[in-house]
């Protein structure tokens, strides 16, 4: 059986949107069954390279070719690049939710008990499904809000001496909060046009969706998980960075994060 010509079987799968200074290439979409508490869901995943390279601009085979041919010599996996999971008719429907989502190797992974970030991947995944229709992008580079996960593991090491997660980023000369969300905000832009429903605590994701251009984004809040390993950080995320407030519930520590 002859295989189809790689090329051809790339070339529909490959959108350039181009930014300000440089290129998203969007690879997708790739069907990818999760495994979402024990119940196998099927989700739709996108994948995005930004470059400069002239090259790979062309939205044409000679550039899909380019593309493969420079692979090799990349080193993507020495780098990082963001995704994201499309569940439902996301681009038609009326209404959608989306989470922007940011790196979290300690929390996404290990499941770590400092921040409330892998349950927060977990619940929007399971918000999503449960609404019918969404998107949860995976976002690279943003790890410890931007710092890295090196400069993360000292900052760790300065909150186990009393620093809060505000001042530990500011002690190791970054700002507290340096994430972008422009390459992002350009590829949910490219798979959908109608308004969203953003699920998040950060203000800064919801005006940087509204600077965009993304009229009528709505909130859906995200607290949960809180425990004593992570109750400072979290009313630090509220006092310092302008985190949106938890709502009072039966949890009393959950309570104690409102006023």
């Amino acid at each position: 059986m002859t295989k189809p010509d790689i090329i051809s079987i790339l070339q529909n799968k490959i959108t350039r949107i181009p930014l300000e200074n440089s290129t998203n290439i969007l690879v997708g979409p790739i069907t990818l069954p999760v495994n979402l508490d024990g119940e196998t869901v099927t989700f739709k995943w996108y994948n995005w390279l930004n470059t400069t390279d002239a090259e790979l601009l062309g939205d044409n085979s000679e550039a899909t070719a380019a593309l493969i041919s420079k692979l090799p010599s990349m080193s993507l996996a020495d780098g990082q690049q963001s995704s994201v999971l499309v569940y439902g008719d996301f681009e038609g429907s009326d209404e959608a939710l989306i989470r922007m989502h940011s790196i979290c190797h300690t929390g996404d992974i290990f499941g770590s008990k400092r921040c409330d970030c892998g349950f927060q991947l977990h619940q929007s995944m399971k918000m999503i499904v449960e609404h019918g229709s969404g998107a949860l992008f995976y976002l690279a580079n943003h790890e410890g809000r931007g710092i890295g996960l090196f400069s993360k593991s000292l900052a760790y090491l300065l909150q186990e001496e009393g620093y809060d997660t505000v001042e530990a980023n500011l002690e190791l000369g970054f700002s507290d909060d340096s994430r972008n969300y422009e390459e992002a905000i350009s590829v949910l832009q490219q798979l959908r046009q109608k308004p969203v429903t953003l699920i998040t605590n950060n203000p800064k994701k919801l005006e940087a969706l509204k600077t965009a251009g993304m009229n009528a984004v709505k909130r859906v809040a995200l607290w949960g998980d809180v425990s004593s390993f992570n109750e400072k950080y979290l009313r630090t995320k509220v006092a310092r960075s302008g985190h949106l407030e938890a709502v009072k519930e039966a949890n009393p520590i959950v309570g104690r994060l409102a006023k």
